[in-house]
C-alpha cells in the first residue's frame, strides 16, 4: 500500500463539477492499493500518515504531525501509484489490486482515518477527479508499507 502525502495549506477534489471533499491545512493523501495489501497494511500506513512529523514547530523544524497542528486529511484513491514504470514507455498496472479489493481497502483506510479523530474528507473511488491543492513547502513524501 502506497501513500503519496503532500503537506497542504488547502486542497479539494471535484467530481463532475461537485466538490466531494475539501480541507484547509493538512495532508493530501493519494492512496494506491497493491496486490497483497490487507487491513493490517492499511492500519500501518495510516499510523505512519497520522504520525509523520512534517509540520513546523515553533522553531521552524519539521517536528509536528497532522493532529498536532489541528490539520485534516483529504484521501484520494490513485491506482497509478501502483504502476510499474521500469520497462518501456507505457506503465503497467499489473501490480495494482483488483478494483473490488482496492475499493474495499480504500474505504477501510478512510473509515479508520475518521475513527482516529483526524477530520477526513475524500474523493470518489474510481471517478474522474479534479484535484486542487496548494502544496505548502513544497513538502511531498512517498510512504509505502
Amino acid at each position: 500500500m502506497i501513500a503519496l502525502i503532500q503537506r497542504v495549506s488547502e486542497a479539494s477534489v471535484t467530481v463532475e463539477g461537485e466538490v466531494t471533499g475539501a480541507i484547509g491545512q493538512g495532508l493530501l493523501v493519494l492512496l494506491g492499493v497493491e496486490q497483497g495489501d490487507d487491513e493490517a497494511k492499511a492500519d500501518k500506513l495510516l499510523h505512519k500518515v497520522n504520525g509523520y512529523r512534517i509540520f513546523s514547530d515553533e522553531n521552524g523544524k519539521m517536528n509536528l504531525n497532522v493532529s498536532q497542528v489541528g490539520g485534516s486529511l483529504l484521501v484520494v484513491s490513485q491506482f497509478t501509484l501502483a504502476a510499474d514504470t521500469g520497462k518501456g514507455m507505457r506503465p503497467s498496472f499489473s501490480g495494482g489490486a483488483h478494483p473490488a479489493d482496492a475499493e474495499r481497502l480504500y474505504e477501510y483506510f478512510v473509515a479508520r482515518a475518521r475513527e482516529s479523530g483526524v477530520p477526513t474528507e475524500t474523493g470518489r473511488f474510481a471517478a474522474d477527479m479534479k484535484v486542487r491543492l496548494l502544496n505548502d513547502g513544497p513538502v511531498t513524501f512517498w510512504l509505502q508499507v
